[in-house]
């Protein structure tokens, strides 16, 4: 299936107070939205089916902590499909990010937040945060959502789905990010999804989670099935250094579950480092 980029997705970019901006890995090309600023760079790394565009409320949120930068992961948004979609292939592409850089501090959700870890663990960083990480894989069940849904809900977007529709699935959200999730959803690759939720049941975030470094936190809801209460136990007694904050009334997409309580404290979590 044809990644469909909307002619009024791209509108939405005349409301960003952002730049974009390109970068290289060898001959893949990654768009990102830089929000400036001279202060650290932030870079956030968005989930499995979250073009950058759908983290801008984030990242203005960051605005007067540093410089936010939001990466198209590959696969999705503006920047190009990939020939494969491993934890590898995304640490590879997260670096070539950093390579403009100086002295980072990174930030992922979900997916993001795995390929952060994946990031971390292969060069030095100013610090990370870890946003509700799939902790499924290889012996440990599979991950909540099946790959059926999100195929189901890409579908629905490129046949052109609405709010009103995303709001079915997503009852908590904003309004706005109902819109932005209607208008950019068909802009992810089947196969990045598809390949990606694979690696969430076949690559162990616990592999590469006791290996990264301090300072990092790891912020996760309250509510959310993919960090259970012994998922966070396990994350905490595998990477001790780390900082564990659990974000109140909020799933797995804790920014859109319980934005207010979400953003302070990863405000809170990145301030130190800033």
């Amino acid at each position: 299936m044809t990644r469909v980029v909307r002619q009024d997705a791209l509108a939405d970019l005349a409301d960003v107070p952002a730049t974009s901006r390109w970068v290289r890995n060898g001959s893949l090309r990654l768009h990102l939205l830089d929000y400036g600023g001279s202060g650290v760079p932030i870079v956030i790394v968005p989930g499995i089916t979250s073009p950058a565009i759908t983290m801008d409320f984030v990242a203005r949120a960051l605005v007067g902590l540093g410089r936010p930068v939001v990466v198209d992961v590959r696969g999705r948004g503006l920047s190009d499909s990939g020939d494969s979609y491993t934890l590898a292939d995304y640490a590879s592409d997260t670096l070539a990010v950093l390579d403009g850089l100086d002295d980072p501090v990174v930030v992922g959700h979900s997916m993001g937040a795995r390929i952060v870890a994946a990031t971390a663990v292969r060069r030095p960083l100013r610090g990370t945060v870890l946003v509700d990480p799939p902790m499924s894989g290889p012996g440990r069940g599979p991950y909540p959502t099946t790959l059926e849904a999100f195929l189901g809900q890409l579908d629905e977007a490129v046949r052109g789905t609405t709010a009103d529709e995303v709001a079915r699935s997503w009852p908590r959200w904003p309004r706005r990010e109902q819109e932005l999730r209607a208008r950019w959803l068909s802009s992810c690759s089947r196969t990045a999804i598809a390949e990606t939720h694979r690696g969430f049941e076949t690559e162990d975030f616990f592999d590469v989670w006791p290996s990264v470094p301090a300072p990092t936190t790891l912020l996760y809801g309250a509510d959310s099935p993919v960090v259970t209460a012994e998922g966070a136990k396990e994350a905490e007694a595998t990477n001790p250094a780390a900082s564990l904050v659990e974000i109140p009334d909020a799933g797995h997409m804790v920014f859109w579950d319980n934005p207010d309580a979400a953003l302070r404290l990863l405000r809170e979590a990145l301030h130190p480092l800033t």
